[in-house]
């Protein structure tokens, strides 16, 4: 009997997990991505199934076979990217998988545990600002980058020239404008008095500026009298 390749042990896995009435709702959720592309699983299952075929003795084989058949392919893909814990190997995966994303779910889940740790927090923001800066073509590296920035960087590890280096971004993308604002909606929640400036001063497109305060309004994280100045600030 011809022994089945890991793509296949993958795609029957995918197939058994099916379920039609989540691909019709989820399908709508990321248009950019071809709906025949989705097999329909849901994420428990998708983490359950990358978990499970992580230590596969292929598993490079179908880490290096880009671009996947399948929507949700890429989802086990990201997964077990963010299973890796050598923080060089996790990074080279990474970096080789960007271009390959068509989509915000798939480049939002991807939030690899190694990038957690203290002695890594050096080259995680010198590959952050190298993804940051790539070209704003290159949508889903961009909002990996500031998504991973907004994760890891917000906290006790902030610099206001962080806010800078987001501020910069201009885009006709809708997903990379949201990024942005996602962003600086955060900002706002966890550093208030060093983000407030860029939206008093108007720094970011008109759009994003605007959906930036929106998101915070809406943020538990914000005051009533906070998001009462902010909604004054609405272009």
């Amino acid at each position: 009997m011809r022994k089945m390749t890991i793509i296949n042990e993958i795609q029957k896995e995918l197939f058994a997990k099916q379920d039609l009435k989540f691909k019709e709702f989820h399908s709508k959720l990321i248009p950019t991505t071809d709906e025949k592309s989705i097999i329909g699983v849901r994420t428990p299952d998708l983490r359950s199934i990358a978990k499970k075929i992580a230590s596969h003795p292929d598993i490079e084989k179908f880490l290096s076979m880009l671009p996947h058949e399948y929507y949700d392919e890429n989802q086990v893909h990201a997964f077990i990217l963010s299973l890796i814990k050598d923080y060089d190997d996790c990074v080279s995966h990474i970096d080789a998988f960007l271009p390959f994303i068509d989509n915000w779910a798939t480049c939002d889940q991807m939030r690899p545990k190694v990038f957690a740790k203290k002695q890594y927090r050096e080259r995680l923001l010198k590959d952050v600002e190298r993804w940051i800066n790539a070209p704003v073509t290159n949508v889903y590296t961009v909002r990996f980058g500031i998504e991973t920035l907004m994760s890891f960087f917000l906290d006790e590890n902030f610099n206001p020239k962080f806010l800078k280096w987001v501020s910069k971004i201009r885009s006709e993308e809708y997903y990379l404008n949201m990024m942005v604002a996602w962003f600086f909606a955060t900002a706002l929640a966890k550093q208030y008095e060093a983000t407030l400036p860029f939206i008093e001063k108007h720094v970011l497109a008109p759009w994003t500026h605007n959906k930036t305060i929106q998101k915070a309004v809406e943020s538990y994280r914000i005051t009533d009298e906070q998001k009462t100045y902010l909604k004054t600030l609405k272009l």
